[in-house]
Formats: C-alpha cells, structure tokens, sequence
C-alpha cells in the first residue's frame, strides 16, 4: 500500500504528534542529547516516539521535491510584492514562477511557486511571516509538491 500524506492542522490533533515532532526538532538542532533526554523534556514516553517517529513530520520534513505554491491578496500599494519576494529570498527560497492579476478594487491576486529546499525556515513559518508583511491582504499555502 502507498503512503497517503495529508496536511492537518495539529490544534484537531492529540497533542503526542506536535510532542514528537518537538522531539525531533529538539534532536536535530541539539538542544538534547538523546531521545530519553527529549521525550522527558516534552513529556510523552519513550514508546510514543518511536510509535510516531516515522509518521509525524513537519510540513518541510515531509516534503520531497520541494516546489510550494502560495496563493496571496495584496493591497495595491508600491513595492507590495517586492516586499514578499525579499522575504522568500530572504528565508533562501528560489523563485520558479510568479502569476500577478490586475488590481481591482485595490487588491490583487498573486500566485508566486518557488523552490523551498534551502529553506531556513519552516513553510508554515514563512507563510506566517509573509502574512505579517504590510499590503498583504491574505496569504494561504496552495500546493506542496
């Protein structure tokens, strides 16, 4: 059977997923030096780890060709979207495409793909920091590829 991957939003899950992935990232950064020491820091046990180790990822962990599609409103303001570009480039993100539409009624859609392998930042960090981004009206994830 293939794996079935979906994007969920971890506040409609138990909390042992975002624990395991905080262990994760605890281990990958080297804020603790081994799984006991992790598990105990987040406070799941040891068998709920490697239960789900090898099945809860975080959004970037789970991609594996790295291409993202953001779907943005923007004010009609100068350097609106120079703004969000900086920032992809920025976090190390690489532009593949961008599609703008004409503003009407102040506000336009933009849809902006861009290679997210040498991203610094989680997606979702990035989608929260462009979202922050004066003139931007909306920002969603569209498509992880």
């Amino acid at each position: 059977m293939n794996n079935r991957f979906l994007i969920i939003d971890t506040k409609i899950l138990p909390d042992v997923f975002d624990k395991v992935v905080k262990v994760k990232e605890l281990l990958r950064t080297g804020c603790v030096k081994d799984i006991s020491e992790g598990v105990k820091k987040v406070g799941i046990s040891r068998s709920s780890y490697y239960k789900y180790k090898d099945s809860v990822f975080t959004l970037s962990e789970g991609i594996t060709s790295h291409k993202v599609t953001i779907g943005l409103i923007l004010a009609h303001k100068t350097g609106s979207l120079s703004n969000i570009l900086d920032k992809i480039a920025q976090r190390r993100g690489n532009i593949l495409t961008l599609n703008q539409d004409i503003p009407i009624n102040n506000a336009a859609a933009v849809s902006i793909t861009f290679d997210a392998s040498k991203l610094e930042v989680e997606i979702n960090e990035l989608v929260e920091e462009i979202g922050k981004l004066d003139s931007v009206i909306s920002v969603s994830l569209v498509a992880v590829e």
